[in-house]
């Protein structure tokens, strides 16, 4: 079988019947009614407006599996704004220590030595907080995937850490399913699932996030998510036109123009024996 005609094959196959997976990031009681309310920050977005989009999906729309993401904390978490005294601030960092307020960035000196955002102490691991809001509903056979366990280092994507020490279990299992094409949503959108949906489209999935579906903390970090995913080849919709996509119906160009990008990689991985390799250590699934 020449490149050429697998290469023809496997689009044709991801085209007609891809493997599409839900990726439900982070819709815990901290971020909707909790600590860290979203609706108190600058977007005054409500959290809670993504639950009964996302159950609806779930009702409706046959995903090849669904995934949960936590932040899932120790107490002594880095990105704690009440943990600041016990770590030094680098003299680099543009607010110091004794400056700094909640949502400011700051220097840490580490190591590692990393920019961080100071949140409100939130998801702390077996706490109300980091469970799933109850009217979220959790479907059988559904996969979590707990990130944010490393007290030195936060992470916003449910891929791996911000600074790619670690990574969770999500690549594998999506390998081992198959997966094809990702639908992200969830909270926050310009956080958590933002850094989700563009780890997904550097590893080589057809990305989709469901906009109706997914609350943020920021108006102008909103659209630079939205711009930045859809510059990366990803696609942003409604959740109302999920169902014609999952089951292969509505063919976007834009996922088309992915595949085609993914396949060319390939090709070029497997004429040099080296494809790259994924950062971090990995780590064990979430126990939540």
């Amino acid at each position: 079988m020449t490149e050429d005609f697998r290469s023809q094959k496997t689009e044709i196959t991801v085209i007609v019947r891809p493997v599409s997976v839900f990726l439900v990031v982070d819709v815990q009681n901290d971020f909707i009614s909790g600590t860290l309310n979203i609706s108190q920050c600058a977007a005054q977005q409500n959290g809670l407006d993504v639950v009964e989009p996302i159950n609806r999906l779930l009702d409706t729309v046959e995903f090849d599996a669904v995934f949960y993401s936590l932040d899932w904390h120790p107490s002594d978490h880095v990105s704690f704004i009440d943990n600041l005294p016990y770590r030094k601030v680098h003299e680099s960092s543009p607010i110091k220590a004794e400056d700094a307020k909640t949502y400011d960035t700051v220097i840490f000196e580490g190591p590692p030595q990393m920019k961080q955002r100071l949140w409100p102490r939130h998801c702390v691991q077996d706490s109300w907080g980091a469970e799933l809001h109850k009217d979220l509903k959790v479907v059988e056979g559904a996969i979590k995937i707990c990130k944010g366990t490393n007290p030195e280092v936060d992470s916003y994507s449910v891929f791996w850490d911000n600074k790619k020490l670690t990574r969770t279990t999500l690549n594998d299992e999506l390998r081992a399913k198959n997966a094809t094409d990702i639908y992200v949503c969830g909270l926050a959108y310009d956080v958590c699932v933002g850094a989700s949906a563009l780890d997904a489209l550097t590893i080589g999935y057809r990305t989709v996030l469901i906009d109706d579906c997914s609350r943020g903390v920021d108006l102008n970090d909103i659209e630079k998510t939205k711009q930045t995913v859809m510059t990366n080849s990803g696609v942003i919709v409604n959740s109302n036109q999920v169902k014609a996509m999952v089951e292969g119906r509505d063919r976007r160009a834009e996922l088309g123009y992915k595949l085609a990008i993914e396949i060319r990689k390939r090709e070029e991985d497997a004429a040099t024996n080296e494809p790259p390799p994924l950062p971090g250590q990995q780590v064990e699934s979430c126990n939540a």
